[in-house]
């Protein structure tokens, strides 16, 4: 049976809505709303930075319900977060990604290696052109912050033990004159930064 998006009117509790009067609330960068598709004012839907939800300021403890917004959730042009269903569309702040990989597996090796992540919420991604990784490092610090791109723009953060994991699989590749330090997974090579003298 397929599950009904959430009823983001319900969960907002009467916030302000475009076709209330006043000036119109700005919607997602690069989503046009469809007829009869209202852009929420703020529900109070935030992501911490573990990828725990909260709503209201109380986190939200049922898994079930966290997977059932998961699958509406989106990132728009800019950067932002938004829940959108066939009715409505709603902010969500998230504190940096909206998930986390919790696990990752490894089949074949070299060049058919194929890794598979899991993330807080229990999808699955294989690490391919489709789902590449990018890895930010921090100016102050030097550490490396590696990142899964999703579908709908979304991104899941490797936490440290599966990066680690994912560290003690690379090799060295030269691409372009440049030494790499990466790993390959569904035929492509993926870079985590430059390998060391």
């Amino acid at each position: 049976m397929t599950k009904k998006p959430p009823n983001l009117t319900n969960l907002s509790q009467g916030s302000v809505e475009s076709d209330r009067g006043g000036a119109p609330l700005q919607g997602p960068v690069g989503y046009e709303p469809r007829p009869g598709q209202i852009v929420c004012g703020d529900i109070g839907m935030y992501i911490d930075r573990h990828g725990a939800w909260h709503y209201q300021g109380s986190p939200i403890a049922r898994k079930e319900l966290v997977k059932l917004f998961s699958t509406v959730l989106r990132r728009d042009e800019a950067g932002a977060h938004w829940l959108i269903t066939p009715v409505e569309m709603a902010p969500v702040r998230v504190d940096d990604a909206p998930y986390l990989a919790v696990g990752m597996s490894v089949d074949n090796a070299g060049e058919n290696q194929v890794i598979r992540f899991r993330t807080n919420i229990d999808a699955e991604v294989t690490l391919s052109a489709d789902h590449p990784l990018r890895v930010d490092i921090a100016p102050e610090t030097d550490e490396p912050a590696p990142y899964l791109a999703l579908d709908h723009g979304l991104e899941a953060k490797l936490n440290r033990p599966v990066f680690y994991e994912l560290v003690d699989l690379a090799v060295e590749v030269t691409v372009e004159g440049a030494h790499l330090l990466g790993v390959w997974s569904g035929g492509d090579f993926h870079p985590i930064g430059k390998a060391p003298a």
